[in-house]
């Protein structure tokens, strides 16, 4: 009973809301495990009641999860008692009034711009054959040019990079599009791979393949380049940059991206189109990240902050 509930909101979302797969595949995993809490006390969906789900909460909370992971969870079970209620698969919502514990506001880590630029360099040197690394270069100078979501760059098709284009078309969150420019050095490392990849397709459909739809192809199911496969090429870059790997992931890259553009003078709506932030509350954390940066500038380097 409990797979069905979950199989039928999952499909629900998809339809109506065009939810992208990794947000369905964490609600799936969310709900899976309120299940099987739930199992534990010989109950199932259609039975819990308000205090059960406030005793997962505790649960959770007493595992040691972050507040973060806990209010996502708290998310998904509010989402999928709504679903029940509206198709009348229970007469109330048991999470309703529950409140959640809200998000930590951390910081987001972030680069500096002689971090980003060895990162770059490195890009160009990486990779087992020329192939390889003109698509490493064109994927690192793509990330840092737009602050492109990992997803949104590995999925990009390539004819959103047709034409020598000075802007790129991005299909991001809730299937929504937005423009964003490119740099010349990313424009001239999308032309580059361009050449490579024209050349590849060619040979393909001589043997009798169709071309990839994807900029960044690959031969696995997804018919990309893996969120996985590169997290662990960037991490390889990081190496070869001399960067601390720990410090460097793709969306170090895409806040770097903000907060360069911040103390380059930026506007913040700006920027909030850039980065496809449906809300500019989500924004405003790097001025956050500008203001700790000008204060560890005012103490390194003010004479009186020195001498104490």
């Amino acid at each position: 009973m409990g797979q069905t509930w979950i199989s039928a909101f999952l499909e629900a979302q998809a339809a109506e809301l065009d939810a992208a797969r990794n947000t369905q595949l964490a609600y799936g995993r969310d709900l899976k495990d309120f299940q099987d809490w739930l199992a534990t006390r010989k109950l199932n969906f259609e039975a819990a009641s308000r205090t059960d789900v406030e005793a997962y909460l505790i649960n959770c909370d007493e595992q040691g999860l972050s507040r973060a992971t806990r209010a996502r969870r708290l998310s998904a079970i509010k989402q999928l008692y709504r679903f029940a209620f509206e198709e009348g698969l229970r007469a109330d919502n048991p999470a309703l009034q529950i409140k959640g514990p809200g998000r930590d506001k951390s910081l987001p880590k972030t680069l500096s711009t002689a971090q980003v630029s060895a990162l770059l360099a490195a890009s160009e040197q990486a990779g087992r054959n020329a192939r390889d690394r003109q698509r490493n270069a064109c994927l690192m100078q793509l990330l840092y040019a737009t602050g492109m979501r990992v997803t949104e760059l590995v999925s990009l098709p390539v004819a959103a990079a047709r034409g020598d284009p000075r802007m790129l078309m991005i299909n991001g969150k809730g299937g929504k599009d937005r423009m964003v420019p490119l740099s010349p050095p990313a424009r001239a490392s999308l032309a580059a791979w361009l050449t490579t990849w024209d050349k590849t397709a060619d040979l393909a459909q001589k043997k009798g393949r169709p071309p990839s739809r994807y900029l960044f192809p690959s031969g696995g199911k997804a018919g990309h380049l893996t969120r996985h496969r590169f997290y662990m090429l960037i991490k390889e870059i990081a190496v070869a940059a001399g960067v601390d790997p720990a410090l460097v992931t793709p969306h170090t890259l895409r806040h770097a991206f903000a907060t360069h553009l911040l103390e380059g003078g930026a506007d913040l709506r700006v920027i909030q189109t850039l980065l496809g932030h449906a809300d500019i509350s989500t924004t405003e954390i790097y001025t956050h990240v500008l203001d700790e940066r000008l204060k560890e500038l005012v103490l390194t380097h003010h004479p009186l902050a020195r001498q104490n």
